[in-house]
C-alpha cells in the first residue's frame, strides 16, 4: 500500500503539467512517452536489466501501452478544455468503470460492496463539479481518461501474470508500444493542425524532460508493483486521491481555488472516504 500511495502522489503532480506545457494533448503526450522511453532505457542498461522477450509477450504488453497513452491523451486534452481541478477530479470515477468492466473482462461476479463505495466516490466528484455543466467537453474527456486508464489497469493485470515480466520491463514495452501507436496518429494529426503546433521551446523541453523522468517512470514502476499485489479497484480508488494532491497544487500555484464552496470540500471528504473504506477492506483481507 505505501508503494502504491508513493506513486498517486507522484502522479498527483502530472496533471499540473499541462497547465504548464503549451502543447496540445497529442504532440504532449507523444514528446512524454519518448523522453520515458529513453530515460528508462538508459537506466535499466546501466543496471543491466535490459532484456529482450518474446514477440507475443511484447504484442501484448504494447497493446496496453497503446491504451495508456490514449489515456494520457485524453487526460491532458481534458485540462486543457476545462482545468487541472476538472481534469483530474475526473479520474476519480475510474473506479466506477472499473466495477462495471472486471466482471465483464474476467468473467467475475460483480462485487456491490465496490458499486457502493464507487457510489461514494462518484457522489465525491459530482459536488466537486457543483453540478456546472460549463466544461462539458473537459468532462467528457475526463471521463473517457477514466474508463480508459481502468481498461489499461485491468488488461495490464492479466498481461503481467500471463508474461511474468517485472515492472520496469513492462513499463520499457508499454511506453515503446504508446510512442507506435502515437507516431501512426502524428501525421494525421499534423493535417488538421498547423505544423508548428508540434515545435517545442525550451521551456516545453525541460517540463517535458522533468514530467517524462521522474513523474512517468517512478509513480508507473511503483503502480505496476502494486497491480501484482492487490486489485485493479484498491490501486483505481487510491488514485482518486490523485484530484486531491493535483487540486491543491493547482491551488498554490494558480488560483484555482478562489470560488471553492462547502460542497467542494465534501466532495473532496466523500473522496478520501472512500479510498480510507477500500484500503481498510484490503488491509483486512490480507491479515
Amino acid at each position: 500500500m505505501l508503494l502504491l500511495h508513493s506513486a498517486v502522489f507522484l502522479a498527483g503532480w502530472t496533471g499540473i503539467f499541462g497547465r504548464l506545457i503549451t502543447l496540445s494533448g497529442l504532440p504532449l503526450v507523444w514528446y512524454r512517452v519518448m523522453v520515458s522511453v529513453v530515460v528508462l532505457a538508459l537506466v535499466l542498461a546501466l543496471t543491466k536489466r535490459l532484456h529482450r522477450t518474446g514477440w507475443k509477450a511484447v504484442v501484448m504488453i504494447a497493446g496496453c501501452g497503446a491504451i495508456l497513452a490514449v489515456h494520457w491523451v485524453a487526460f491532458y486534452a481534458s485540462i486543457q478544455a476545462s482545468n487541472v481541478s476538472i481534469g483530474v477530479a475526473c479520474i476519480a470515477t475510474s473506479c466506477f468503470f472499473t466495477t462495471i468492466l472486471d466482471p465483464l473482462i474476467n468473467r467475475k461476479r460483480l462485487s456491490w460492496i465496490e458499486v457502493l463505495i464507487s457510489f461514494i466516490a462518484i457522489t465525491g466528484v459530482l459536488l466537486i463539479f457543483s453540478l456546472d455543466v460549463r466544461y462539458r467537453l473537459g468532462i467528457v474527456l475526463g471521463l473517457l481518461s477514466a474508463g480508459l486508464y481502468s481498461l489499461f489497469a485491468l488488461l495490464n493485470i492479466n498481461v503481467a501474470r500471463k508474461t511474468g515480466e517485472d515492472s520496469a520491463t513492462m513499463l520499457l514495452y508499454e511506453l515503446l508500444g504508446g510512442v507506435l501507436f502515437l507516431s501512426l496518429l502524428m501525421p494525421l494529426y499534423v493535417r488538421w493542425v498547423p505544423a508548428d503546433s508540434i515545435a517545442l521551446s525550451m521551456q516545453d523541453g525541460l517540463w517535458l524532460l522533468l514530467l517524462g523522468s521522474v513523474f512517468t517512470i517512478l509513480p508507473f514502476l511503483f503502480q505496476l508493483q502494486a497491480l501484482r499485489t492487490l486489485s485493479a479497484f484498491t490501486v483505481n480508488l487510491a488514485y482518486n486521491l490523485e484530484p486531491v494532491y493535483s487540486i491543491a497544487i493547482a491551488a498554490v500555484l494558480f488560483g484555482e481555488l478562489r470560488e471553492v464552496n462547502f460542497s467542494f470540500w465534501l466532495g473532496i471528504a466523500l473522496i478520501v472516504a472512500s479510498v480510507l473504506i477500500q484500503t481498510r477492506r484490503q488491509l483486512r483481507t490480507r491479515l
